[in-house]
């Protein structure tokens, strides 16, 4: 798993979440999604089965979470113990799920404390199967799947193909990775009514304009802000496509990526979908001017240094060339970066290029320029309001600008 900066956020700040592990190598996995749940400000309750004990101890989830672990359906530790853990969890994650775990949830049984659980709970469930891909392709394992998914509310997370145990080389039957897992629990957690099913179309990062083939103008753009605001609106309900330049962030769960070079290729990706789009989000640092002519081969240094001169055009602009492909109520989000005369240029933006909103901010400003996980935004919008947002994390940001997106709707 990439290294991630993890804090504590929405959706599941505050939120009560039920991890229940099975009888499977991959529960070590388990402890880091116990932990990673818990930075992001979770309640992790565990469960642990008696076939997860040979694997993992208690004491270790006690340890990443700071809560109480149940083992027992008959300990002591309190009446109806699973009645409890079952209206208390707003979304329950069994991770690893064996097939042994998998038939006896189909079937309904209640024999230890986790089956017990999912009898009572009436929170949304997700399931993330791990075995031997024989095991998994067997067809009574895949029926107990397709009962499984028949169920309100249940979800199937993977398997993934991957490396297996030892001596079983890869194969489809790989726990889904925590950070995926995480983000399934954050849409179980975050949905809401008003963007269930909108359609969302978010750029972001930066485009390369080539010089020659071994060099390009760009900019110094992560991507950070656009990924966000794409995988909070995902987390909300909405069908999200994330259009972006060149980043090395990984594609978010869940969403449809499109990954592009140049802003002509950007913008050809977005109008393939603005017809479509119920929100239009502009984040990517589009390059503004690309060069002229684009050498096919390799400048060469001249030895008396002589200089290079490039002619630079300006590139067209994506906002501006979907406004008459935008449906009627569509919202559209766009972004001011300037280091001059920032809320003058925001608010001519808003009207060339037909914003409701507009997130000013300054790259020069300590911790709100670029490749950093902060930013500072004053937010315009058509009506004439302006607002002054503190030095905040993009993550809260984005959610930020989504609640006051939702507020157009």
């Amino acid at each position: 798993m990439a290294l991630r900066t993890l804090h504590q956020r929405r959706p599941w700040q505050g939120r009560r979440v039920l991890l229940g592990v099975t009888g499977g190598v991959a529960a070590y996995k388990s402890v880091q999604l116990a932990r990673d749940l818990t930075r992001l400000g979770a309640q992790v309750d565990t469960v642990l089965t008696a076939g997860a004990r040979r694997f993992v101890r208690p004491l270790s989830f006690q340890a990443v979470t700071g809560r109480e672990v149940f083992t027992d359906l008959w300990s002591g530790s309190g009446p109806a113990r699973h009645i409890a853990l079952g209206r208390e969890a707003e979304v329950v994650v069994v991770a690893p799920a064996t097939a042994n775990f998998l038939a006896r949830a189909a079937a309904g049984q209640a024999d230890d404390l986790l089956t017990t659980i999912l009898l009572v709970t009436r929170a949304p469930v997700l399931l993330c199967p791990a075995m031997n891909e024989a095991m998994f392709l067997h067809p009574q394992t895949q029926e107990n799947l397709a009962r499984l998914r028949a169920r309100p509310g249940y979800e199937i997370l993977g398997p993934a193909w991957g490396p297996l145990g030892f001596g079983e080389e890869t194969g489809l039957g790989r726990m889904t990775e925590p950070d995926e897992i995480e983000a399934y629990v954050g849409r179980a957690l975050g949905r809401q009514a008003v963007w269930e099913g909108r359609q969302v179309l978010v750029t972001a990062g930066p485009t390369r304009e080539p010089l020659d083939p071994v060099r390009f103008l760009s900019n110094r753009s992560s991507g950070r802000m656009g990924f966000a605001l794409a995988g909070a609106a995902w987390r909300r309900g909405a069908e999200v496509t994330l259009v972006t330049g060149p980043s090395a962030l990984p594609d978010p769960p869940g969403l449809t990526v499109r990954r592009v070079e140049t802003g002509e290729e950007m913008q050809a990706a977005v109008l393939e979908k603005a017809a479509q789009a119920d929100v239009f989000v502009f984040a990517a640092a589009v390059a503004d001017f690309r060069p002229e002519e684009r050498g096919t081969a390799k400048k060469a240094r001249s030895r008396e240094g002589e200089a290079w001169e490039v002619r630079l055009r300006p590139t067209e602009d994506i906002a501006k060339a979907t406004l008459p492909l935008r449906k009627d109520g569509a919202v559209a989000l766009g972004f001011a970066l300037e280091t001059d005369d920032l809320l003058e240029r925001a608010r001519r933006k808003i009207h060339e290029k037909g914003f409701h909103l507009i997130a000013a901010n300054n790259p020069l400003e300590r911790g709100a320029g670029f490749d950093v996980e902060t930013n500072r935004v004053t937010v315009l919008d058509r009506r004439g309001g302006v607002e002054e947002w503190p030095l905040l994390s993009k993550d809260e940001v984005a959610e930020r600008l989504l609640d006051r997106i939702a507020e157009w709707f």
